[in-house]
């Protein structure tokens, strides 16, 4: 994947070359604001999982008990560990 940095003035005035860049060419723009990351263009081809997902995967698996409860430990580490964001729009 290409990365390409840009100012949100240059994007706005190149929004539909950097949109067909980021799903032609499979580009990610960061935006700059005042020379300070603000924002990302991202092509949309990335593969997501939501929670639904996950649940249909791990139903699907049959998993031994003991690697049912190894992964149960390792979610509830992974839960401690992780911090909540910051502000509100993090």
């Amino acid at each position: 994947m290409i990365e390409k940095t840009i100012t949100v003035t240059e994007a706005a005035r190149t929004v539909a070359d950097c949109v067909n860049r980021a799903h032609y060419q499979n580009t990610t723009f960061v935006l700059l604001k005042n020379g300070v990351r603000f924002a990302r263009l991202v092509p949309d081809g990335e593969k997501r999982c939501t929670g639904r997902d996950l649940a249909a995967t791990l139903t699907a698996s049959k998993l031994s008990d003991e690697d049912a409860r190894r992964w149960n430990d390792d979610l509830k580490s992974a839960r401690k560990a992780l911090q909540p964001p910051v502000g509100k729009w993090q």
